[in-house]
């Protein structure tokens, strides 16, 4: 099932969309028509309305691109045996944002704070492991390795991947609280 809404922001082409046809008065009885009647082929609207049966078919087909009215699934034969559509008002509400929040532009955003927190922590990968060779390459810094690793027991090995855990946690976190107030800003 679709969105029940249309989110349309002030510098969306659809905004110019749904102004030509609010403005028109024959699709202004078009959308009064069908909501009185519910659904209605292009020739009933035309008898009832007394309007020239392409005008409504250039108007009824502004109105499906702009998703005000939709297609029914319901249709008949005409006596030709051409398949007659039957269109119906769409369920939908419309909401005028004032400006779009693009959700990949909010990404994007942390993007370039993920990379260069990645590329801190494989500066720490690097840093870390130097200091483990330099410590175990000399036989008298082996001694001071060896009291310096009882005392660095407390501390975890691989700091630089808590680091980088802690990063994405912190970015994740951050993504959720922007996700939630974008959805609060639509409602």
């Amino acid at each position: 099932m679709g969105k029940k809404y249309l989110l349309v922001s002030l510098e969306d082409e659809r905004l110019k969309k749904f102004s030509e046809i609010f403005g028109n008065k024959t699709s202004h009885k078009i959308i009064n028509f069908l909501a009185e009647a519910g659904e209605a082929s292009e020739k009933d609207i035309s008898d009832k309305l007394g309007i020239p049966i392409n005008t409504v078919e250039y108007n009824l087909k502004k109105m499906a691109d702009a998703e005000i009215i939709s297609k029914s699934k319901n249709f008949f034969w005409s006596k030709k045996g051409k398949k007659i559509k039957m269109y119906l008002l769409s369920n939908k509400s419309i909401i005028i944002s004032p400006k779009s929040k693009n959700v990949i532009s909010e990404i994007k955003q942390i993007v370039p704070v993920a990379l260069i927190s990645g590329l801190f922590a494989l500066g720490l990968k690097f840093y870390f492991e130097n200091e483990t060779q330099i410590a175990e390459s000399s036989p008298a810094m082996q001694k001071a390795a060896e009291a310096a690793t009882a005392s660095a027991a407390a501390i975890p090995a691989n700091p630089w991947i808590w680091f980088l855990g802690g990063v994405f946690f912190v970015l994740t976190l951050i993504i959720i609280i922007k996700a939630i107030t974008h959805f609060k800003d639509i409602k």
